[in-house]
């Protein structure tokens, strides 16, 4: 009695006469199509993947209709993502159906002062935002890990610009998810702050309510920061004072809930050492709109023979004259130190600004604690060398 396979492909085992890429199928049964689950033509019948995967634009669906969501921003994750952000499960859950495009999100929880409390560091678009930084910025959303590991609480995040490089208001906005989910991941806040023009409009506004709206996977900015110092593009002093007031009202009234912080120039600059560069500040007028003051106090541009370049004058005085400005002794200070801080032990040769000394950070402490500040950080992360992260760690992150 003769025995034969089944199929003429098959030996009498039952194993592939041809087999060409080892796969188990038999070169007769192979398929070609797209073999990727998540793309919007998988082909569950394909056994070699023919490079024809296309996938949804980010925030649409296959058919090319916007995701609906009940939070503000659409979110598609995208390939390169890896589906990250689920897996890193937030405090609440989030639930998603991808190929239907339903997300469910946790309610963001209320936003308290507590982001200004204790060690910062600062980023801007010039070390992470491609427009301004070029295709391969010195910072990712990965160097998070690192400043962790040194302590830092919050990272001040420039998140908007008013130029030609942000013409939507605020940076990329997956750039910032990354950096909002990444950090909240390895236990960093994140504040964003804002550089207003005073321009005629509504360009400022609208950019501070883009801030605080900026919401992905129910979660958001931890706190919004107005860095006050602009007095460019020949607006006259009344008017910028006018228009920095009504920025301030303007946002706290429609944003009661949101604690804001006003970066702003130290006293001692502009009531000292150079008294013309904004004349009659609004201390009084501005009081009442912000809730945490984050004077801007960069000793190193300060003279030793000036007696404010040795990271402690200029702190200690600045913070007083600014509590004395807006009438409340008890007002919630933290200093902005800098610029950076070196070891003096393979500096840079010709730094863009000068850089404070890991001495002047010791005497930075001192004025922090003689104030009663509820925080302190210094500007800016890429500006501290190793040597300056390691004491600033030991001076405030523990």
């Amino acid at each position: 009695l003769c025995i034969y396979p089944d199929e003429d492909y098959l030996d009498c085992d039952g194993n592939c006469i041809d087999d060409a890429d080892g796969d188990g199928i038999c070169d007769e049964l192979e398929s070609e199509g797209c073999t990727d689950e998540f793309a919007c033509n998988y082909d569950p019948t394909a056994s070699d993947d023919d490079g024809s995967c296309f996938y949804a634009d980010p925030g649409f669906d296959c058919n090319g209709d916007p995701i609906e969501l009940d939070h503000r921003w659409a979110i598609a994750f995208t390939v390169e993502m890896d589906y990250a952000a689920m897996r890193r499960a937030p405090a609440a859950p989030v639930v998603a159906d991808i190929r239907s495009g339903v997300l469910a999100v946790p309610v963001p929880p209320a936003r308290t002062i507590d982001p200004y409390r204790g060690y910062g560091t600062w980023v801007d678009v010039f070390d992470f935002s491609p427009p301004y930084a070029g295709p391969s910025p010195s910072l990712r959303a990965a160097d998070l890990q690192e400043m962790a590991a040194a302590g830092v609480t919050t990272v001040y995040l420039q998140a908007a610009r008013l130029d030609d490089r942000s013409p939507s208001g605020l940076e990329d906005r997956w750039l910032l998810a990354e950096w909002l989910l990444r950090a909240h991941d390895v236990g960093i806040e994140v504040v964003a702050w804002y550089l207003p023009r005073f321009g005629a409009g509504t360009g400022d506004v609208d950019r501070v309510q883009a801030l605080i709206d900026f919401e992905v996977l129910g979660q958001r900015f931890d706190g919004i920061g107005i860095d006050i110092e602009w007095t460019g593009d020949g607006v006259d002093d009344e008017t910028r004072n006018g228009r920095l007031v009504a920025l301030g009202e303007t946002v706290k009234a429609a944003n009661p809930d949101v604690p804001l912080g006003a970066i702003v120039l130290p006293p001692v600059l502009i009531e000292v050492v150079n008294e013309d560069f904004w004349p009659g500040f609004p201390w009084q007028e501005i009081a009442s709109s912000f809730d945490v003051w984050l004077p801007m106090t960069y000793w190193s541009f300060r003279s030793d023979a000036s007696g404010y370049g040795d990271g402690y004058f200029y702190v200690e005085e600045s913070v007083r004259r600014l509590r004395n400005n807006i009438g409340d002794q008890d007002a919630l200070v933290h200093p902005i130190g800098g610029i950076g801080g070196i070891d003096g032990i393979d500096d840079p040769d010709d730094p863009a600004e000068p850089l404070a000394t890991i001495a002047e950070l010791d005497n930075f402490a001192f004025a922090v604690a003689d104030t009663a500040s509820i925080g302190a950080s210094v500007y800016d992360w890429n500006t501290l060398d190793d040597a300056a992260r390691v004491r600033l760690t030991e001076l405030f992150g523990s």
